[in-house]
């Protein structure tokens, strides 16, 4: 909740900065279109919420055409890092990983066009796509903390034998990956893009806004608590990419 706050204060800050710099009049340069990736924090995500790619194509003046792919880790609300008791870190009462892949068509509406080598160009983002939900097992690692021999299972709560006192760590990298099913859903996001580059051939800058992501059913992550099939999340994307 606190994440939430702190991100929706500074979009709403950047969004009051974008309405004065709005006001004011330079000569631009000029380009034809453009393509971005960049790391993105959000408050469904973890420490690195997942990756962003942008192609965007110049209409007009003051609009530009785009096509996106994002690939993001989202995390259920109630999610926990446990200390097992040999001091490995692991989430209790999860389930399930959701993996979403985000594929966007969208506009990029042009407010304020920055002058060469000084300045800020700002724009309003609008996207909306169809997601791909990648629901993959959880897998813990349970038994005796006394002995090497122990097990390895997607954690089940009617599991007794995966409690907090069994259960030494997490499963593997990538392990159930194979297991994997998929939920379709859609996304819809609005935000508002900062580019602060001086090189004219170089984009660089952040994004910050609102996504919105739905699925068709309630993706169980955590069985033993509510779970969802709406997924809202306040996000900020450093971006660096090219220009032409």
């Amino acid at each position: 909740m606190l994440r939430s706050k702190k991100l929706l204060i500074l979009i709403l800050f950047l969004f009051a900065i974008s309405g004065l710099s709005s006001a004011q009049t330079q000569d631009s340069y000029e380009y034809q279109s453009e393509f971005t990736w960049g790391i993105s924090k959000n408050t469904t995500g973890g420490l690195i919420g997942g990756i962003v790619f942008k192609k965007a194509i110049k209409k007009s003046e003051k609009m530009l055409e785009t096509y996106g792919l994002e690939i993001m880790n989202v995390k259920h609300p109630q999610e926990v890092r446990t200390a097992s008791p040999t001091g490995n870190y692991y989430i209790f009462g999860k389930s399930n990983f959701l993996y979403a892949l985000r594929f966007q068509y969208g506009r990029d509406f042009i407010l304020f066009k920055k002058a060469p080598q000084q300045g800020v160009e700002i724009k309003a983002i609008f996207a909306v796509g169809p997601t791909i939900g990648i629901v993959a097992p959880y897998y813990v690692k349970y038994g005796s903390t006394g002995s090497d021999m122990g097990y390895s299972g997607q954690y089940d709560p009617a599991n007794t034998a995966m409690n907090p006192e069994t259960i030494t760590s997490t499963g593997t990298l990538f392990q159930g990956l194979g297991e994997s099913k998929i939920t379709p859903g859609a996304n819809l996001k609005a935000a508002m893009n900062f580019e602060l580059g001086t090189v004219k051939s170089q984009v660089t800058g952040f994004e910050v806004g609102f996504l919105l992501d739905t699925y068709v059913k309630k993706i169980e992550m955590m069985p033993e608590t509510e779970n969802y099939s709406v997924y809202p999340t306040l996000f900020i994307t450093l971006f660096y990419g090219s220009r032409k």
